[in-house]
């Protein structure tokens, strides 16, 4: 019999909210494994201790935030609706299902005025660390660094180009000590100090500043879509992939640029001891090979073949003897050391005579040269090892990990916690939007983990270990850690 339809819209019942959310409502997971306290502690100094009214609770109001971002809902006028008409978002706040809900301007009002240019946000983000690593859940020895870029709330059609401002290189007085001590080894004369110069009558380089939000960058990437936007510079534990940094940069900003700042942070605040670094083919310089082996972190990194610009032989044609401090060309000749640059790069020539009658002079330079000149960097002996460490069945199996942890992270977050586009303008806005969807991710992470352990140990007894799994990933073959140790690297 076919039912009729009834309506029960004014029907008073007598029900408490808890009986209305479900009993296993990954919320519920959350409020049980996971301690907020911790965040009155990070709010007290922006508070009035004895005058003014009652505010929202702090834990309250940052759980409000965690829903938002838990749920990819990007306004919070929307987050506003959804919390009066979900009753599992009441429960989580503490309410009643006749309790009003907080204002989103009362939201907005915390986060421009009494929050900003304050560190209540990127605390809130290092507690969750610092909870996982309570849990045995982070431990800093592998890290999985990468960036990706976050759309700016700018119109990529408005903006003004203006010159570039000099960038000055933070290692120049470590290449110049190297370049002395090379040339010195070599038994060339020290260079003499640069002398300033007079400025070049010619046109400086052009970039362009969005008129929208000028503290975004103009992406100019191949593969990547053009426009203005923000890089996060993200980095992982490769236990169980907890995010352990986000760092927010202009998205014309190279990924190499705020890596080792970043990476003693993370050693400061955490205590980390780190044995191993995987990172992407744009972090491959000779400096950060050379900082990276000098600390013996065990480093693997993409490399990008060099693109032949002409149609001349290309240096990888010919090889570099280490024993002779010479590179040999493809017939057999002697390429000899030559000079140091103020640059970093040595020079290595070969004699005329031996290109004069050689069926492979015509492909190797051009007619107006004598001989054929090689460069090679004076770091660029880190960077050989640090690609033989890539060839290793250990440095294969660590990069093949990216896929899997960095790279995950970022999809889960575009994806899952609306991280694609900037919900603000302006870099602290953005920097802010970075840390509570990192916290997100790694609170949802937490509470996963937490809850599949508490099932483990009601199903084996207590002094059993072997629940604890060391890496979800299967992370590396055993005894991996301690190969990394070896005097080899």
């Amino acid at each position: 019999m076919q039912g009729a339809a009834k309506n029960h819209r004014n029907v008073a019942v007598t029900v408490t909210i808890e009986d209305l959310v479900p009993k296993d409502h990954f919320l519920r997971t959350i409020d049980a494994l996971i301690d907020f306290s911790f965040v009155n502690d990070i709010t007290a100094k922006h508070y009035c201790p004895d005058n003014g009214r009652p505010s929202i609770p702090p834990v309250t109001l940052f759980k409000y935030l965690f829903i938002g971002y838990l749920y990819g809902i990007r306004s919070e006028r929307q987050l506003e609706t959804e919390v009066k008409s979900n009753m599992a978002f009441r429960w989580f706040l503490g309410l009643s299902p006749t309790d009003p809900v907080p204002h989103h301007s009362t939201i907005s009002f915390n986060r421009h005025k009494r929050f900003r240019d304050t560190a209540v946000f990127e605390r809130f983000f290092e507690e969750t660390v610092r909870q996982a690593q309570e849990h045995r859940l982070v431990d800093g020895r592998i890290l999985l660094s990468d960036s990706t870029h976050v759309k700016a709330n700018a119109n990529k059609n408005k903006f003004v180009r203006q010159a570039k401002q000099a960038k000055v290189a933070p290692y120049l007085e470590e290449l110049e000590q190297a370049v002395q001590q090379d040339r010195e080894a070599h038994g060339k004369k020290p260079l003499k100090p640069k002398r300033a110069t007079a400025a070049k009558k010619t046109k400086p380089a052009m970039t362009r500043i969005s008129r929208t939000d000028p503290e975004s960058g103009f992406l100019m990437r191949d593969g990547k879509p053009r426009g203005f936007f923000y890089l996060d510079h993200r980095t992982v534990d490769a236990k169980y992939n907890f995010i352990t940094d986000t760092y927010i940069t202009p998205g014309n900003v190279n990924d190499a640029e705020p890596y080792l700042s970043r990476l003693a942070v993370q050693k400061q605040k955490f205590q980390f001891e780190v044995e191993a670094v995987a990172l992407d083919a744009g972090y491959f310089t000779s400096y950060l090979c050379m900082r990276l082996n000098k600390d013996h972190i065990f480093t693997v990194m993409g490399y990008r073949r060099p693109t032949v610009q002409n149609k001349k032989m290309p240096k990888g044609k010919f090889t570099y003897v280490l024993e002779l401090d010479a590179y040999a060309c493809p017939m057999g000749c002697k390429l000899a050391y030559s000079t140091t640059t103020r640059e970093g790069q040595r020079e290595y020539k070969s004699r005329p005579q031996d290109c004069l009658g050689c069926p492979l002079r015509e492909d190797c330079f051009s007619e107006k040269s004598k001989c054929r000149l090689i460069t090679r960097h004076v770091w660029e002996d880190e960077k050989e090892k640090v690609k033989a460490n890539k060839r290793t069945p250990e440095g294969k199996t660590l990069y093949r990990l990216r896929c899997q942890t960095i790279e995950r992270s970022f999809a889960d977050a575009k994806e899952l916690h609306g991280f694609r586009y900037a919900r603000r303008r302006g870099l602290q806005c953005v920097q802010e939007q970075a840390f509570m969807t990192a916290a997100t991710q790694n609170i949802k992470k937490m509470a996963l983990l937490l809850s599949r352990r508490a099932k483990a140990i009601d199903d084996i007894s207590l002094d059993d270990k072997s629940w604890f799994s060391p890496s979800p990933f299967l992370l590396l073959k055993k005894g991996f850690l301690n190969t990394l140790k070896t005097p080899a690297l």
